[in-house]
């Protein structure tokens, strides 16, 4: 071999030992939260429906943690809800939203004492949220609704939770909370159910998103993902039973008993194919998912919490979901 060719050899070698390159064999790395709507991902997994396809499933609660690491490159997508991903959005690490998982309905909603009849008497009271996550989206989508802003009331950060052992102790006027909490603070002789996200459809919305880089060099493997996530909600549908035992192995923690899974499951809607088709709409013609994306826009920045002036279209692709047929 001559001199020249193998320097340029070496120099080659040299390259891939310093650049991993992404193939058709490697997983595709997803972090998610310990939540029910993420169930279908490990019934796609374990019922085989990714096909050749390797999934790797990585639990990471902190919301924080899970997006660092996909900016960091360490996962290629993430399960989260829609308007921590526009908060949580970087300019320069491009994501988008390839389908949507569930909403929350009935499992989120906020408490308050019996004297507040509605939204408007929040106005001067003590409310308990989580700043910076849907809580807060959730609240300030629905004062928006009734007049009222944040600067309306008196805010409390506290974790979902906390707020609302919080609110059952009596120390606070009103929580923004999801169950146990909901029915633990609407049965106190204080507390009702001011309202919740089954009279407020998709509003708390779950979606995976995964990085633009990953998109353009593994659309096939994106599609072979969504299509397997879609074939296992189809199953979940006519197997109910059988697909809790498999999803809660799979998601473990406070999840980890079928029957919890079941109950937790009740306040929550699993998206379908048909569903995805109408929200993503086609790449020439968005369905809700735009006016999804500028409402949740609006608010972020209104509280001035996003370091970037994003676009609704900078957040989703609708492409994998409009070329699926069939499942």
């Amino acid at each position: 071999m001559k001199k020249g060719m193998i320097g340029i050899l070496m120099v080659v070698l040299c390259l891939a030992a310093v650049v991993p390159m992404a193939s058709a064999g490697d997983p595709l790395v997803i972090g998610l939260p310990t939540w029910v709507g993420n169930g279908p991902l490990y019934l796609a997994r374990d019922k085989g429906y990714f096909g050749d396809l390797k999934v790797d499933l990585k639990i990471m609660d902190d919301i924080t943690m899970r997006f660092a690491a996909l900016y960091s490159k360490k996962l290629d997508g993430v399960s989260t809800v829609i308007s921590s991903f526009v908060l949580l959005s970087k300019k320069h690490v491009p994501c988008k939203m390839v389908m949507a998982l569930d909403d929350s309905y009935g499992g989120d909603g906020i408490l308050a004492k019996k004297s507040i009849k509605s939204l408007k008497d929040l106005k001067g009271k003590k409310v308990a949220y989580k700043f910076g996550s849907a809580s807060e989206w959730f609240l300030v989508h629905l004062l928006k609704k009734v007049g009222l802003s944040i600067k309306d009331i008196k805010s409390i950060n506290m974790e979902p939770g906390a707020a609302g052992t919080t609110f059952i102790a009596g120390k606070v006027d009103a929580a923004v909370t999801w169950e146990p909490y909901l029915t633990k603070g609407k049965n106190t002789p204080h507390g009702h159910l001011l309202i919740d996200s089954r009279k407020t459809p998709m509003l708390i919305m779950d979606t995976v998103l995964f990085r633009d880089e990953v998109i353009k060099k593994r659309p096939a493997d994106v599609k072979k993902f969504v299509k397997g996530v879609l074939k296992a909600i189809d199953f979940y549908k006519k197997h109910p039973d059988q697909s809790y035992a498999i999803m809660a192995k799979g998601i473990g923690g406070w999840l980890k008993k079928p029957k919890a899974f079941a109950e937790t499951m009740k306040g929550v809607r699993l998206y379908d194919l048909k569903f995805n088709k109408k929200f993503f709409g086609t790449p020439q013609k968005p369905g809700d998912v735009y006016k999804a994306l500028k409402d949740r826009i609006e608010v972020w920045e209104s509280l001035k919490k996003l370091t970037w002036h994003p676009k609704p279209e900078d957040f989703f692709d609708s492409s994998f979901i409009a070329g699926i047929k069939g499942l």
